[in-house]
């Protein structure tokens, strides 16, 4: 029996730190394609105006539920762009707490978890948040910025925290 990418463990079994990560979209990709649960398919969901792209691969952990209803949001760095579907063994670094505002003026919580994926070789030594530059980070939160103004929506980054409250985040979010 097959077990739905939705439904795949949330952690990894041999590991007490590490994470399953399901890709959806791509690192460069314009097109943003989310897992539809009940068609069991990936779909395209919109597309980026052109000269946007997604910084680094973007997904979910399977098996969580965040405050928006969905599962956990992660954005994954690795080395190399993977593909929709590719489930990668990662460690949280931390993670963004944001506040969206939606289409239709109600304001949900919508975090990012930020991941390395466990084998990576250029961001091996990203143990943490604060190993990313101020730079880095602010181009990963103008990029969830322009992508929800282009969608017609707004968020705002309350906090940057580090590995320790991401892990907090996802075990709150776990079904």
């Amino acid at each position: 029996m097959v077990t739905p990418l939705h439904q795949l463990p949330a952690l990894v079994a041999h590991s007490r730190t590490l994470i399953h990560v399901v890709v959806e979209t791509p690192k460069g990709e314009r097109n943003k394609v989310a897992f539809d649960p009940d068609l069991g398919v990936f779909m395209l969901k919109g597309v980026l105006p052109e000269g946007h792209s997604f910084p680094y691969d973007f997904g979910f952990v399977p098996s969580t539920l965040a405050e928006d209803g969905d599962p956990l949001d992660v954005l994954l760095l690795l080395d190399a762009p993977t593909f929709a579907g590719c489930v990668v063994e990662a460690r949280l670094i931390g993670a963004l707490e944001i506040e969206q505002l939606e289409e239709d003026g109600s304001i949900v919580r919508n975090d990012r978890l930020l991941a390395v994926a466990a084998n990576a070789r250029l961001h091996k030594g990203i143990k943490e948040i604060t190993d990313l530059s101020n730079e880095m980070l602010h181009e990963i939160e103008h990029f969830f910025s322009s992508y929800n103004s282009v969608k017609g929506g707004e968020i705002k980054v309350l906090h940057r925290v580090g590995s320790k409250k991401a892990h907090a985040l996802l075990t709150q979010a776990l079904q």
